[in-house]
């Protein structure tokens, strides 16, 4: 589904950031860095940024746009991208497409369901789909493939791994190692435990700003297509899989009310980003570091209300005046 309401001009969209920004800088009520990565309690949470990249125009951006973070879960998109191009179907054969209702990381469900998670989101799921990647390959070639795909849709080749963020998931990863020694022991991973979370641990690690990773997005917007590159990145179909994905399952166990609430497909990360995609228009990624209680950024959240109120960008169509 295309967002069809006619689209703000770029200047309006940049009153419009400059805006939500502005007034962000005030904000007291934050939610919480995720400190149970040491490297992620470090981060300052007096900190906002918000990009939009429309598919065809020039990009807008406002307050810490251009400072980098972890994208953690957001990574989770691009990956399953990856390993659609590398199986195709193939893949729904050892993970699901169900919103889980469950936090991101709960073996509770992943135990009723005998080692198949029940979407490419959560963190059991995304497990899998490194182990896909990770198929015939190191765990650094992986890796290397990985941030190569993003820099080659980021259009940028200084996007890199956070050693040190990496290295703090890898020291107290530890329920990780249980979703992947669980899924194991089902028959689930082809590859050691050790060597699949060293994937995973590394692409939810990768540091990007606002601008880099809506730029990356873009592709889901333009069904399929990097317009930076002139070149189909998946098929329509499969940028509409992953948008449903999004919009379903993107929030973890706040995903119903992202979507109550915005309306459009969108990821989030417990670095405190979220990448939004309006089908059609643009890819949007508003980041704060603070948490609410669900994993999800609470200024990001908000930024997004805001902004599908002021331009009709929701795919259910415009909402005219406060939403609730």
């Amino acid at each position: 589904m295309e967002v069809t309401v006619a689209s703000p001009t770029q200047q309006e969209l940049q009153q419009i950031v400059d805006d939500i920004a502005g007034r962000f800088v005030l904000e007291t009520e934050r939610g919480a860095v995720a400190d149970y990565i040491p490297e992620l309690a470090k981060v300052d949470i007096n900190q906002f940024g918000m990009a939009i990249v429309p598919i065809h125009g020039d990009p807008v951006q406002a307050g810490d746009a251009n400072t980098r973070f972890s994208i953690q879960s957001i990574s989770k998109v691009f990956t399953l991208t990856l390993a659609l191009k590398k199986v195709g179907v193939n893949l729904w054969r050892r993970v699901g497409r169900e919103p889980s209702g469950n936090p991101f990381n709960s073996i509770v469900q992943l135990e009723y369901e005998h080692g198949v998670p029940r979407n490419p989101f959560i963190n059991a799921g995304a497990i899998v789909v490194a182990d896909v990647i990770l198929a015939r390959q190191t765990a650094g070639e992986a890796i290397s493939e990985i941030v190569g795909f993003m820099r080659s849709l980021a259009h940028d080749d200084t996007v890199d791994v956070d050693v040190e963020v990496a290295r703090s998931e890898a020291r107290t990863g530890f329920r990780n190692f249980a979703l992947g020694n669980f899924m194991r022991a089902e028959g689930n991973l082809d590859h050691a435990v050790e060597e699949v979370l060293e994937v995973y641990f590394n692409q939810c690690a990768i540091a990007m700003d606002c601008c880099q990773l809506a730029r990356a997005g873009c592709y889901l917007a333009d069904a399929g297509n990097n317009g930076a590159h002139e070149h189909s990145v998946i098929t329509p179909a499969r940028s509409r899989r992953i948008n449903a994905l999004m919009l379903t399952c993107g929030h973890y166990d706040a995903s119903g009310e992202f979507a109550f609430r915005v309306g459009i497909p969108g990821k989030s990360g417990v670095g405190g980003g979220i990448l939004g995609i309006v089908p059609g228009v643009a890819a949007v990624t508003a980041w704060c570091p603070g948490l609410d209680d669900k994993g999800n950024s609470v200024l990001a959240s908000r930024a997004f209300e805001e902004l599908v109120r002021r331009t009709g960008w929701s795919v259910f169509g415009p909402l005219p005046g406060a939403l609730d």
